[in-house]
């Protein structure tokens, strides 16, 4: 009788760790369902509930829900980052700092970080790390154009300065994004520097499309004729 008792025991607690498993991987793609998960087995689940701790007015909540989330997953930079957002909120501006920090080194595309990261480079003055985050920005179509307008003319302030260089460097050596820069770069960066870049790349034997190359220009003589007649005097597109 009573290893029967053990027996069912056993069972209904392998079947509610099963479904609080599911419920917990089901909180991924439905939010609402993260509270129900039972704290111990959070995983996907507490990912949600640290976002939307993050977003809501309780910052003591934020930041205990995200490192709750780190300790159960130190490693995805995303979870740093909220974690850094948390920090902030919770008045800890120098731990934020460096959680935002270690984030954007673990993840070259993940945007909060990037962004973050772009932003402590730049009030560092280190513009050739910036010039990397706004170029690992600029690659994310979901990155907002006012984004890239915004941080262009800090990161490229000086004509041939490191933010450029950097950002030729970078250009000219990945031939699969020379469509994606054309398009973009003639509409978010500032003129003068977008044309510096592409003749700089060009000189070191990129090849770009003229077709899209012809647009870039007829971009940039609405807003700086004289980047636009420079970059037109650099003939090599294919």
């Amino acid at each position: 009788m009573i290893g029967r008792i053990i027996w069912w025991t056993a069972l209904l607690a392998v079947a509610f760790v099963t479904a609080a498993l599911q419920l917990d991987k089901q909180s991924e793609v439905t939010p609402a369902l993260a509270p129900m998960v039972p704290a111990p087995l959070r995983n996907f689940a507490q990912t949600q509930i640290a976002a939307q701790a993050a977003a809501a007015d309780d910052p003591a909540r934020a930041l205990a829900e995200a490192q709750a989330l780190v300790v159960r997953r130190p490693v995805p930079a995303e979870y740093l980052s909220l974690l850094a957002v948390a920090q902030a909120k919770a008045g800890q501006a120098e731990q934020s700092g460096l959680t935002i920090q270690i984030a954007g080194q673990r993840g070259w595309r993940e945007p909060l970080a990037q962004e973050a990261v772009l932003r402590l480079a730049l009030n560092a003055g280190d513009k050739a790390e910036a010039a990397r985050r706004y170029a690992a920005l600029f690659l994310r179509a979901e990155t907002p154009d006012a984004v890239l307008i915004e941080l262009g003319p800090q990161v490229f302030d000086a004509p041939g300065g490191p933010g450029e260089t950097t950002l030729i460097d970078i250009v000219a050596g990945g031939e699969r994004w020379h469509s994606h820069f054309l398009r973009r770069g003639a509409a978010v960066m500032p003129p003068a520097a977008f044309s510096a870049v592409t003749r700089a790349a060009i000189a070191r034997g990129a090849q770009f499309d003229c077709a899209l190359l012809a647009r870039a220009v007829n971009s940039l003589e609405r807003s700086d004729p004289a980047a636009a007649q420079a970059l037109a005097a650099a003939k090599a597109c294919e």
